[in-house]
């Protein structure tokens, strides 16, 4: 098998959403109390049918979660560095379309950025950009990996997707992991979200974890848009493609983030709402079918929301993030890609972590995770 694509390519996604929605309370009991756990106890676990078992489900995801991570939660930040994009997509204020000041940051700018983020304590930075190859292309990435690299223990990048010997010239330079989320998994949506630009190729998307799995990276981050489409199903495809990759690609650490359709400049309404109760049980899903997998929230997510995650699974969260280039020192008031929601600083984001009998980890959490011979 050459690719994800030629496994993706044998499912169907009206098959696999009336597979999860037909599972049972035997469905969901047996994939509670099972050993080891398969994509079909998966399903089940994201079923209408496991609603009723969400208690169970947090005291297992918690269990599972500390005696893989411990106590322990990662702070990371991103690191905006462009809001210039070619692709027109539906539900993202950086898109083609939306009639903004477009602003890439310079060399001294992201210094400055990169100041005060080490001033707010993190040792962990996520760049991201819009997806426009004539500004922000890879040797701007070669040239802010550079700047960044000596001031963090851990660089991860969130921009467009990039061909294997791209990945591999960033590697070296201090490229820690990758983000790239698929948005949605359904075709025909996919392209009704993303009318213009390169990401409007679907396939080209689909098989970036591939090009980063046989270029060695550290670790890959995945996920999907929720509120684009059917959010069990396409959970189930996310989680089908986590599989492929950590069999095909078994060097390589994981990550699924949980990102939930914003508000931004012009709006687009999720056609799949979530509510928050739904979040925790794909939280839990997830920890209960793959425990070393690593699973984060962002600042999308409202107070309340987050304060009570942090024992169910989640084990890795932003905090003061900016979603505008230039958002913490340069030009603090810029285009915001979308809301915040939890607003709060890192500072009392970590305070609250302790409250809850658990260490804010500000740094290079592989080592600190690969020096926990017990918990």
């Amino acid at each position: 098998m050459s690719s994800f694509k030629d496994l993706f390519d044998t499912y169907h996604w009206e098959d696999v959403k009336a597979s999860i929605y037909s599972k049972t309370e035997t469905d969901v009991l047996k994939a509670l109390h099972a050993s080891k756990r398969d994509l079909e106890d998966f399903k089940a676990l994201i079923s209408p049918a496991a609603a009723p078992f969400l208690e169970e489900m947090a005291q297992l995801s918690q269990q599972l979660s500390q005696k893989r991570f411990g106590r322990t939660i990662q702070l990371y930040v991103p690191l905006y560095l462009s809001n210039e994009c070619n692709n027109i997509c539906t539900y993202c204020g950086f898109s083609f379309d939306n009639k903004v000041r477009r602003k890439t940051l310079t060399e001294k700018e992201i210094l400055q950025e990169v100041e005060s983020i080490k001033k707010m304590g993190y040792d962990h930075v996520l760049l991201v950009t819009g997806e426009a190859n004539q500004t922000v292309h890879v040797d701007y990435f070669k040239k802010a990996m550079e700047l960044v690299n000596p001031h963090f223990a851990n660089v991860s990048i969130e921009v467009q997707p990039l061909e294997q010997e791209e990945y591999e010239a960033l590697i070296p330079r201090g490229l820690h992991a990758v983000l790239v989320y698929q948005e949605t998994y359904h075709r025909q949506d996919y392209k009704m979200h993303h009318p213009k630009g390169k990401k409007s190729n679907f396939d080209y998307r689909l098989e970036t974890p591939d090009r980063l799995g046989k270029a060695g990276i550290h670790k890959m981050g995945l996920g999907v848009l929720i509120g684009l489409e059917d959010w069990r199903t396409d959970s189930f495809f996310t989680a089908l493609h986590l599989s492929y990759l950590e069999k095909t690609y078994w060097q390589s650490k994981y990550s699924i983030s949980f990102p939930r359709l914003r508000p931004f400049s012009g709006g687009l309404e999720p056609k799949v709402a979530m509510n928050d109760r739904e979040l925790v049980q794909l939280i839990c899903a997830y920890r209960i079918f793959n425990e070393e997998v690593e699973l984060s929230i962002s600042t999308r997510e409202s107070e309340l929301f987050r304060n009570n995650i942090i024992k169910l699974g989640i084990t890795s969260m932003s905090a003061g993030s900016k979603t505008n280039p230039g958002g913490y020192a340069v030009e603090p008031e810029a285009l915001e890609q979308f809301e915040i929601s939890d607003e709060r600083s890192p500072e009392a984001i970590a305070l609250l972590i302790k409250s809850q009998g658990y260490e804010p980890v500000w740094k290079d959490w592989d080592s600190i995770l690969n020096s926990k011979v017990n918990y």
